[in-house]
This record gives C-alpha cells, sequence and structure tokens, in this order.
C-alpha cells in the first residue's frame, strides 16, 4: 500500500484528534477537583457529572471517552486474526476503572511495573497481574507475596539466580507457591541474557519447590519509537531473535512456555510475526502522545495514525502581554517532558515550551484568534506515561462534558 500523505498536523485537525475544525476555546471560571468530587454521584466513579472540561480548573488531566473505546475496539480488531492477545500495562495509566476497560475489551491480564502499582490494582479489584520488575529486596518480596497470597492470578518477573531462591524461600515461608516468569533481556536495561543463562535460570526455577515456572517476558523498550514502520520492523524482529531462541530452548527443554509476552504499543503489529508469542504488553495505545504521534505507521510514514490521541490537559492562558507569546499554567509539573512539543490542539502555529516547572510558554505568528487572559487551550501531551502521574484523577468526558471521575490510584507509586 502506498504511504499516506496526510500530515501530522492535518491528522490532528481531522481524523486523529476529532471535531478540530469546530474546536473554539473560551474562558471560563473552573471547577476545582474537590469540587468535582462533591458533585460525584457515586464516589469514586461519578457517572453523570454533567460539567464542561471547559469549566474543569488547570490543569486538568482528560480522557474523551468515545476515543478511548475507540482504541480499545481497534487494538482489539487489529489483533482478531493473529491469535495473540493483549496484556496491558497499566503504568500509563495507573487507574483500577481503566484497566476492567481494557479487560471487559478483551485483554488477558495487565502488567504493572512496580509492587506498589500491583498494590493499587489489587486493591481496585484487578486481578490479573504481572508484574514486569523483579523484586529483590526483602521488603518488596515480602510485599509480592502477600499479594501472591491473597490473589492466586498474581505473576511476578524473576532474572537473578539468587533472587528466584530467595522468592522460593519467601513464598515457602508464606505458605504459597508464587508465579514467576523468566525476564529475558533485550539490551542492557533489565532481565537474564538471552540463551544458556536464560535457560538456566529457567530450569532452576523450575526445581525449585515453592515456584511455578509460567514462562517468559521479553521487552524491547528501545524499539517502540524508532521512526519509520519498515526500520522499526526490521530492527525489532533482528533484536528479538535471540529471545526467540531462549523460547525455543526452554519449549525443547520441556519448561513450561504458555506466557511469552513483550512488545508495546510502537511494536504491536510486529511482534504478531514472532513464532510463540502470546501476549503484548502494550501501553500507550488508549492514550497517545506526541511522542508516538511522530513515529510514522504502517501506512503513513510521518504520522502513527492507528490509535486515536485520547488523552489531553487543559491549561488556562496567564499571560498575553507579548507579542506572539502566550503564558499557560501547564509547565514541566504538568506534563514532564518538554520534548516533543506538547501540541496545542486546534493551533496549527503554536510551538509549546513547558520547560520552566509551573509554566508553559508558547510562540507563534499567527494565531486563529486574540487570546485573552483565562481563555482555556487543550493539549496533547509530549509523554502520557509520566504526565499521567502527576494528576490525583483524569476527568473521563465525552462530547466535552464530564461523565466520570476516575481516581489515579497508582499515582505517585513508584517502590
Amino acid at each position: 500500500m502506498k504511504p499516506s500523505t496526510v500530515s501530522r498536523r492535518g491528522f490532528l485537525h481531522t481524523a486523529g484528534v476529532g471535531a478540530m475544525t469546530v474546536w473554539v476555546p473560551r474562558s471560563a471560571s473552573g471547577y476545582t477537583g474537590a469540587e468535582m468530587r462533591a458533585k460525584t454521584t457515586d464516589a469514586g466513579t461519578g457517572i453523570g457529572v454533567g460539567v464542561s472540561k471547559w469549566e474543569l480548573d488547570t490543569p486538568a488531566l482528560c480522557v474523551d471517552l468515545d476515543k478511548l473505546e475507540q482504541n480499545l475496539t481497534a487494538m482489539k480488531a487489529k489483533l482478531a486474526s493473529t491469535g495473540v492477545a493483549t496484556r496491558p500495562h497499566a503504568k500509563t495509566h495507573k487507574c483500577p476503572a481503566i484497566a476492567k476497560l481494557q479487560l471487559a475489551a478483551g485483554s488477558i491480564g495487565v502488567c504493572t511495573a512496580k509492587v506498589s502499582e500491583a498494590e493499587a490494582l489489587f486493591a481496585g479489584g484487578v486481578e490479573k497481574l504481572l508484574m514486569t520488575t523483579c523484586n529483590v529486596t526483602p521488603s518488596k518480596i515480602r510485599r509480592a507475596m502477600t499479594i501472591r497470597k491473597a490473589n492466586r492470578s498474581f505473576i511476578q518477573a524473576v532474572d537473578n539466580p539468587q533472587n528466584a531462591r530467595d522468592l522460593s524461600d519467601a513464598a515457602k515461608e508464606a505458605g504459597i507457591v508464587a508465579d514467576v516468569v523468566i525476564d529475558v533481556a533485550v539490551g542492557t536495561r533489565t532481565g537474564v541474557p538471552a540463551g544458556e543463562k536464560a535457560l538456566a535460570l529457567a530450569q532452576l526455577v523450575d526445581t525449585l519447590p515453592s515456584l511455578k515456572l509460567r514462562g517468559l517476558i521479553s521487552y524491547d523498550g528501545g524499539a517502540q519509537h524508532i521512526k519509520g514502520f519498515k526500520t522499526r520492523l526490521e530492527r525489532s524482529l533482528k533484536n528479538y531473535e535471540p529471545s526467540v531462541q531462549t523460547y525455543d530452548m526452554m519449549k525443547r527443554s520441556g519448561l513450561n512456555t504458555e506466557i511469552f509476552s513483550g512488545g508495546g504499543t510502537g511494536t504491536y503489529n510486529i511482534m504478531t510475526k514472532v513464532p510463540g508469542f502470546t501476549d503484548l504488553q502494550v501501553g500507550s495505545y488508549i492514550f497517545m502522545d506526541a511522542q508516538y504521534l511522530e513515529i510514522g505507521g504502517e501506512t503513513n510514514d510521518e504520522l502513527f495514525t492507528d490509535f486515536t490521541p485520547s488523552l489531553t490537559v487543559m491549561t488556562t492562558v496567564l499571560n498575553t502581554y507579548f507579542p506572539g507569546r502566550l503564558t499557560t499554567d501547564a509547565g514541566a509539573k504538568a506534563l514532564t517532558l518538554n520534548k516533543p512539543d506538547a501540541i496545542v490542539i486546534g493551533e496549527k502555529g503554536f510551538s509549546y515550551n513547558a520547560g520552566s516547572d509551573e509554566f508553559g510558554a508558547i510562540r507563534y505568528e499567527t494565531a486563529n484568534k486574540t487570546y485573552k487572559v483565562g481563555d482555556k487551550l487543550e493539549l496533547i501531551v509530549p509523554h502520557c506515561d509520566p504526565a499521567v502521574n502527576e494528576y490525583d484523577q483524569i476527568y473521563g468526558t465525552r462530547k466535552d462534558l464530564v461523565e466520570v471521575v476516575w481516581p489515579i490510584a497508582a499515582r505517585g507509586h513508584s517502590q
């Protein structure tokens, strides 16, 4: 298929962000987070709140529910014929309510990065959890075993022989058999080196009396943002060859390989080509962000259009004194990363800099209107995962009205 010629900005003004041509920033009084919670009809869910997102006090984190649901449906449809499932990474949203939506859409479980995330998700009613980061300290091991004792669906990763022995000892002390997967390295960040070392670790786990081997995980984080689909495809499959060889070695040795998990949003349609691969640890597909938009897709070299940006931050204009410049209240503490620039929805020529802690700086030559203090803008964030971690709650909107207020239960849970 010939690559699409739709541009990044053009996409953001049409299909990608929806109804851009009728968007009009406006002044609004603003409701605080506490006031929104007070308006909630059912504490923690808030169905039918009915306040316009343009009335929220800012910075405010919002998700368009129609677009969120569209992304869930799109991922399911794209994978339907592949036999590969999703096990989405909750580090993206840190929200039990969204994890439950993913499970309802057909995901076989969700991943967490840290034991504290797993605790928060489990407390929020999510049971099918796979923790992808190894627990190596006595405190974290005990916490993980506490989760496993209460939740038979909890699985955790291991990449070190001594850690495997420690997990087995802790599981025995807790009176349980803990489920584990071998974390096989792609690159040098985490995981046991692929090949003989990984096989030896899997064989060790298989002999430890209080551990149950469930398979392996192997995540190539560096591949997710390789620009250009063809390049991303070639590098991803090449990088993954040692992991595939490890899977084959484990299988030939009679070890359990029921789980062979990895991949992400940037490689969701690449990892399906890997023999034996069972599920994708996709995360950002539900929200999207500026980083992912610029990597390009299979049918569009300039723009990744497979999923629709649903996550935004509402911000207020604070200063208009200086020609060609605006100051907003969404800086690094609201958006975290400064590059790539946040995208101002509805304004093609705005350059947004979030380098200041508390303030965003906009430069422009032309604008669609004359802005005044108190006007509100809507931003697509540079990177969704750390941005979500800055907020206590996320406002779910439909046709600009707040329908639900979800607590970000695992916000700040980095242990």
